[in-house]
């Protein structure tokens, strides 16, 4: 076999994917993967709201979630004013719940309603940071597909003002447990309206093959000819523990494109209609779900609110005045597009390797070509952020403490954790001379990523610091090992 070694050259390398180009300067911040307020200084550093990332590393340390408040509560606003403004003439405004799934904690649930916005959740611990935050149960919702008898009764303790019921058989325990109390429980009914969102698989929640939601499509239930959607609207009228609110729809997560949206919206109105006319049923308010994009890479060309909200708008006012219906109250849940952005994670670069990987030859003769990847070690890993392992998702990564007029090279940012596939971010371009002791910073990690942390290896979990008017304070404590050893009963009293 005949061998060639490229040149060390890291430009347009065949080992990066075909998305990622070789930035013109490493030592600039592309916009919009990054918080307003986040630069970087005279001496290279970034810095957000002017605190410097060294500075940050030496009070709190490395892993470490940082976040503007100022830019979260700029985005929230962003959210309220403009779907406020498109949905004026046709329903009043609409309600906006903050997918709370995406990041919570007691500091960010004030936030949101500070902003004049509702809070979703999704279990009974996430209701109980809504409460220690004192939060209105009027102002709360609650999902999930397999909610427990308490969490209900929790819900209906808070007298939340709404329950997204997911089946049949949750609903008819929801009906159980209300008329056990006394009480009659606010129920919108999820559907499943076939939508394809053009996401990965895993976070697509609208197709018929998945654990969510009641499905629109007849013969889904063992009574012919009607939906499963259709039946729970049936069973929903005869309970008289139940009042039902109206219908809920989630397409899917990290969406760009406007036309899944707007054909859901399209379906469930179609639907209420036939409900309306068939059992007489009038279905006041209509949830349309979350999952916009954001930027995670520089190719990533996330919508802003108000198109968005334009976009939905003329959809509903077109759909309801063709089907002779008076507009249902809309509500929306975003929350990777209020949180994902405001956030990046600040880690430390520990070992660094370069290794050589062959690609089939293209000149005669040559059987393949060698070509370097470099793989940058930080101290964190799959422990703070999971998505890459679970839906191949992309970030990008930037050096830091410094600026460098040294020559891109193409990098794999990799964790601590013992598995191969502990990847941070999986293809970037990184200055050639980035060493130990560098700090790097990988923007969009405000959703999802501290809410799927683990313990994996028994690393402790990063702190999360919110940055406003120049300071910087806690608003989750990083773990300590204590804090790892006390549910440990075996140490638990040594």
């Amino acid at each position: 076999m005949t061998t060639n070694t490229a040149p060390n050259s890291p430009q347009a390398s065949p080992l990066a994917p075909e998305w990622l180009a070789v930035p013109e300067d490493l030592n600039v911040l592309q916009a919009p993967m990054w918080a307003a307020g986040v630069e970087k200084n005279d001496a290279g550093e970034v810095t957000i709201d002017g605190i410097s990332v060294s500075d940050l590393k030496e009070q709190f340390g490395t892993p470490l979630f940082v976040m503007s408040e100022s830019d979260f509560r700029s985005r929230a606003r962003a959210f309220k004013d403009a779907f406020d403004d498109a949905f004026a003439d046709i329903c009043g405004g609409v309600d906006v719940y903050y997918a709370g799934k995406s990041f919570l904690c007691t500091t960010v649930a004030q936030w949101v309603a500070e902003e004049g916005l509702r809070l979703d959740t999704c279990s009974g611990g996430e209701l109980a940071v809504a409460a220690r935050a004192g939060i209105p149960g009027a102002n709360l919702g609650l999902h999930g597909n397999n909610k427990s008898d308490a969490e209900i009764n929790r819900a209906l303790d808070m007298k939340v003002g709404r329950i997204v019921v997911d089946s049949l058989d949750e609903l008819e325990r929801v009906a159980k447990i209300a008329s056990s109390r006394g009480e009659i429980a606010k129920v919108m009914l999820r559907l499943t309206p076939g939508v394809h969102a053009h996401t990965h698989e895993f976070i697509a929640t609208a197709h018929e093959d998945q654990k969510f939601g009641l499905s629109m499509a007849e013969d889904s239930t063992e009574e012919a000819g009607l939906s499963a959607a259709e039946e729970a609207v049936a069973a929903a009228t005869s309970y008289p523990s139940v009042e039902l609110l109206g219908l809920h729809c989630h397409i899917g997560s990290q969406i760009f494109e406007a036309d899944g949206f707007a054909l859901a919206a399209e379906k469930l109105l179609g639907f209420q209609a036939a409900m309306q006319a068939k059992y007489s049923v009038i279905l006041p308010e209509l949830d349309l779900g979350g999952g916009y994009g954001i930027a995670y890479t520089p190719v990533d060309t996330p919508r802003p609110a108000a198109e968005i909200a334009q976009a939905m708008a003329a959809v509903v006012r077109s759909k309801c005045a063709e089907l002779g219906i008076e507009a249902p109250r809309v509500s929306i849940e975003p929350g990777r597009a209020i949180v994902g952005s405001t956030t990046f994670t600040l880690y430390e670069v520990g070992t660094l390797k370069t290794v050589r990987v062959d690609v089939p030859g293209t000149e005669k003769g040559l059987e393949n070509v060698t070509y370097p990847r470099r793989y940058v070690s930080v101290d964190g890993g799959m422990s703070d952020n999971a998505r890459p392992v679970l839906y191949d998702a992309d970030y990008s990564a930037v050096l830091a403490s410094r600026d460098s007029d040294a020559a891109p090279q193409l990098s794999r940012v990799v964790g601590k954790h013992c598995e191969s596939g502990d990847i941070v971010v999986r293809d970037v371009y990184l200055p050639a001379d980035v060493a130990a002791g560098d700090l790097l910073a990988v923007p969009g990690t405000g959703a999802y990523c501290w809410a799927l942390s683990s313990n994996y290896n028994y690393l402790a979990r990063p702190g999360v610091v919110a940055v406003r008017d120049g300071a910087a304070r806690l608003i989750v404590r990083g773990e300590t090992e204590e804090d790892l050893l006390n549910r440990d009963m075996g140490v638990a009293n040594v």
